[in-house]
Protein backbone atom coordinates (compact mmCIF):
# COMPACT_ATOMS: atom_id res chain seq x y z
CA UNK A 1 0.00 0.00 0.00
CA UNK A 2 0.96 3.30 -1.01
CA UNK A 3 0.05 7.39 -0.37
CA UNK A 4 -1.33 6.37 3.15
CA UNK A 5 -2.75 3.38 1.96
CA UNK A 6 -5.30 4.51 -0.58
CA UNK A 7 -3.42 2.13 -3.06
CA UNK A 8 -2.99 -1.39 -2.62
CA UNK A 9 -0.28 -3.08 -4.56
CA UNK A 10 0.10 -7.15 -5.43
CA UNK A 11 1.84 -9.73 -7.34
CA UNK A 12 0.13 -12.59 -8.95
CA UNK A 13 1.74 -16.46 -9.78
CA UNK A 14 -0.20 -18.71 -12.08
CA UNK A 15 -0.12 -22.41 -13.10
CA UNK A 16 0.39 -23.75 -16.59
CA UNK A 17 -2.83 -23.46 -18.65
CA UNK A 18 -3.80 -20.11 -16.79
CA UNK A 19 -1.77 -17.12 -18.53
CA UNK A 20 -2.41 -14.49 -15.99
CA UNK A 21 -1.40 -11.04 -17.38
CA UNK A 22 -4.28 -12.09 -19.95
CA UNK A 23 -6.25 -13.08 -17.08
CA UNK A 24 -6.40 -9.73 -15.66
CA UNK A 25 -7.05 -8.08 -19.09
CA UNK A 26 -10.15 -9.66 -19.47
CA UNK A 27 -11.25 -8.69 -16.08
CA UNK A 28 -9.76 -5.26 -16.71
CA UNK A 29 -12.23 -5.09 -20.09
CA UNK A 30 -15.44 -6.81 -17.93
CA UNK A 31 -14.77 -4.29 -15.25
CA UNK A 32 -13.28 -1.07 -16.75
CA UNK A 33 -11.20 1.12 -13.79
CA UNK A 34 -11.27 -1.11 -10.85
CA UNK A 35 -8.09 -1.77 -11.55
CA UNK A 36 -5.34 0.69 -11.92
CA UNK A 37 -2.35 -0.60 -12.96
CA UNK A 38 -1.50 -3.65 -14.04
CA UNK A 39 1.03 -5.49 -16.44
CA UNK A 40 3.34 -9.52 -16.31
CA UNK A 41 3.42 -12.63 -18.60
CA UNK A 42 2.15 -15.90 -18.83
CA UNK A 43 2.93 -17.17 -15.38
CA UNK A 44 3.28 -13.73 -13.55
CA UNK A 45 1.76 -10.68 -13.04
CA UNK A 46 1.58 -7.07 -11.00
CA UNK A 47 -0.69 -5.05 -9.92
CA UNK A 48 -2.33 -2.13 -8.19
CA UNK A 49 -5.69 -0.76 -7.58
CA UNK A 50 -7.43 1.42 -5.06
CA UNK A 51 -8.30 -0.04 -1.48
CA UNK A 52 -12.21 0.49 -1.73
CA UNK A 53 -11.72 -1.75 -5.14
CA UNK A 54 -10.46 -4.71 -3.28
CA UNK A 55 -13.78 -6.70 -2.48
CA UNK A 56 -15.16 -6.01 -6.23
CA UNK A 57 -11.96 -7.13 -7.03
CA UNK A 58 -11.77 -10.11 -5.45
CA UNK A 59 -15.26 -11.28 -6.69
CA UNK A 60 -14.49 -10.15 -10.16
CA UNK A 61 -11.56 -11.94 -10.18
CA UNK A 62 -13.35 -15.63 -8.96
CA UNK A 63 -15.71 -14.39 -11.42
CA UNK A 64 -12.98 -14.56 -13.97
CA UNK A 65 -11.39 -17.74 -12.35
CA UNK A 66 -14.96 -19.52 -13.24
CA UNK A 67 -15.17 -18.40 -17.05
CA UNK A 68 -11.69 -19.64 -17.18
CA UNK A 69 -11.91 -22.59 -15.75
CA UNK A 70 -15.04 -23.60 -18.29
CA UNK A 71 -12.70 -23.23 -20.96
CA UNK A 72 -9.55 -24.93 -19.65
CA UNK A 73 -8.95 -28.14 -18.53
CA UNK A 74 -7.33 -27.75 -14.99
CA UNK A 75 -6.00 -30.63 -13.58
CA UNK A 76 -3.61 -31.12 -10.35
CA UNK A 77 -0.48 -32.92 -11.36
CA UNK A 78 2.53 -33.49 -8.59
CA UNK A 79 5.60 -33.96 -10.44
CA UNK A 80 7.55 -36.73 -8.41
CA UNK A 81 10.92 -37.45 -8.09
CA UNK A 82 10.89 -40.90 -7.29
CA UNK A 83 11.07 -43.06 -4.62
CA UNK A 84 13.81 -42.97 -1.78
CA UNK A 85 15.14 -46.27 -0.55
CA UNK A 86 14.26 -47.06 3.14
CA UNK A 87 18.15 -45.74 3.97
CA UNK A 88 18.01 -43.12 2.54
CA UNK A 89 15.31 -41.97 5.08
CA UNK A 90 18.10 -40.40 7.13
CA UNK A 91 18.96 -36.86 8.80
CA UNK A 92 21.89 -36.60 6.31
CA UNK A 93 20.25 -36.85 3.39
CA UNK A 94 17.75 -34.49 4.91
CA UNK A 95 20.07 -31.74 5.90
CA UNK A 96 21.62 -32.29 2.54
CA UNK A 97 18.78 -31.31 0.77
CA UNK A 98 17.77 -28.79 3.83
CA UNK A 99 20.98 -26.77 2.65
CA UNK A 100 20.53 -27.14 -1.13
CA UNK A 101 17.86 -24.32 -0.94
CA UNK A 102 16.73 -21.63 -1.62
CA UNK A 103 14.03 -23.43 -3.82
CA UNK A 104 11.60 -21.48 -6.59
CA UNK A 105 9.65 -22.32 -9.12
CA UNK A 106 12.06 -23.25 -11.82
CA UNK A 107 14.22 -25.11 -9.06
CA UNK A 108 11.62 -26.54 -7.14
CA UNK A 109 12.38 -28.54 -3.27
CA UNK A 110 12.46 -32.11 -4.06
CA UNK A 111 9.26 -34.63 -4.00
CA UNK A 112 9.30 -38.22 -3.32
CA UNK A 113 6.89 -40.54 -3.26
CA UNK A 114 6.49 -44.01 -1.74
CA UNK A 115 3.73 -46.66 -0.18
CA UNK A 116 4.02 -46.87 3.43
CA UNK A 117 2.68 -48.92 6.54
CA UNK A 118 1.22 -46.71 8.73
CA UNK A 119 1.92 -47.67 12.74
CA UNK A 120 0.46 -44.36 14.43
CA UNK A 121 -1.92 -41.51 12.86
CA UNK A 122 -3.26 -38.48 16.05
CA UNK A 123 -4.13 -35.03 15.23
CA UNK A 124 -2.16 -32.22 16.56
CA UNK A 125 -2.99 -28.27 16.49
CA UNK A 126 -6.29 -28.59 15.16
CA UNK A 127 -5.92 -29.54 11.04
CA UNK A 128 -2.30 -31.36 11.24
CA UNK A 129 -2.04 -35.17 10.81
CA UNK A 130 0.63 -37.03 12.71
CA UNK A 131 2.27 -39.98 11.50
CA UNK A 132 4.63 -42.83 12.49
CA UNK A 133 5.01 -44.59 8.54
CA UNK A 134 7.30 -48.12 8.23
CA UNK A 135 8.26 -48.00 4.45
CA UNK A 136 6.83 -51.20 2.56
CA UNK A 137 9.66 -51.86 0.43
CA UNK A 138 12.16 -53.42 3.10
CA UNK A 139 12.47 -53.49 6.74
CA UNK A 140 12.97 -50.04 7.74
CA UNK A 141 13.08 -48.21 11.01
CA UNK A 142 9.47 -46.08 11.32
CA UNK A 143 9.74 -42.60 9.67
CA UNK A 144 7.99 -39.71 11.51
CA UNK A 145 5.57 -37.55 8.77
CA UNK A 146 3.37 -34.57 9.74
CA UNK A 147 0.30 -33.53 6.78
CA UNK A 148 -0.71 -29.65 7.16
CA UNK A 149 -3.68 -28.48 6.69
CA UNK A 150 -6.15 -32.33 6.55
CA UNK A 151 -9.05 -32.76 6.92
CA UNK A 152 -10.61 -33.57 10.17
CA UNK A 153 -13.51 -35.73 8.92
CA UNK A 154 -11.37 -37.78 7.09
CA UNK A 155 -8.60 -38.18 9.71
CA UNK A 156 -7.24 -40.05 11.47
CA UNK A 157 -8.77 -43.20 9.93
CA UNK A 158 -8.08 -46.07 11.98
CA UNK A 159 -8.97 -48.39 9.22
CA UNK A 160 -5.93 -47.19 7.47
CA UNK A 161 -3.00 -49.25 7.38
CA UNK A 162 -1.06 -48.43 4.28
CA UNK A 163 -0.88 -45.04 2.86
CA UNK A 164 0.61 -43.87 -0.51
CA UNK A 165 2.32 -40.53 -0.21
CA UNK A 166 4.19 -37.57 -1.83
CA UNK A 167 6.40 -35.90 0.40
CA UNK A 168 9.69 -33.84 1.01
CA UNK A 169 12.29 -35.19 3.36
CA UNK A 170 12.78 -32.68 6.28
CA UNK A 171 14.79 -31.77 9.61
CA UNK A 172 12.38 -31.15 12.27
CA UNK A 173 14.40 -29.49 15.10
CA UNK A 174 12.87 -29.19 18.35
CA UNK A 175 14.30 -28.65 21.59
CA UNK A 176 17.62 -28.30 20.06
CA UNK A 177 17.39 -32.14 18.86
CA UNK A 178 17.18 -32.73 15.32
CA UNK A 179 14.99 -35.64 13.86
CA UNK A 180 14.07 -36.59 10.04
CA UNK A 181 10.69 -35.93 9.36
CA UNK A 182 8.32 -36.48 5.99
CA UNK A 183 6.38 -33.55 5.33
CA UNK A 184 3.73 -34.96 3.26
CA UNK A 185 2.03 -33.18 0.61
CA UNK A 186 -0.39 -35.09 -0.87
CA UNK A 187 -1.95 -38.45 0.88
CA UNK A 188 -4.22 -41.27 -0.42
CA UNK A 189 -5.37 -44.74 1.36
CA UNK A 190 -3.73 -47.99 -0.17
CA UNK A 191 -6.82 -49.86 -0.66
Amino acid sequence: AGEGGAMLKGSARSIPGVHIRDLLANLDNRHPGLIDRFGGHAMAAGLSLPREHLDAFAAALVEEVARLAADVELEAVLESDGELAPAELELGLARSLRDAGPWGQHFPEPLFDGRFAVNSQRIVGERHLKLSLAPLAETGRAVEAIAFNIDPGAWPDPAVQVVDIAYRLDVNAWRGEERVQLVVEHLVPHP
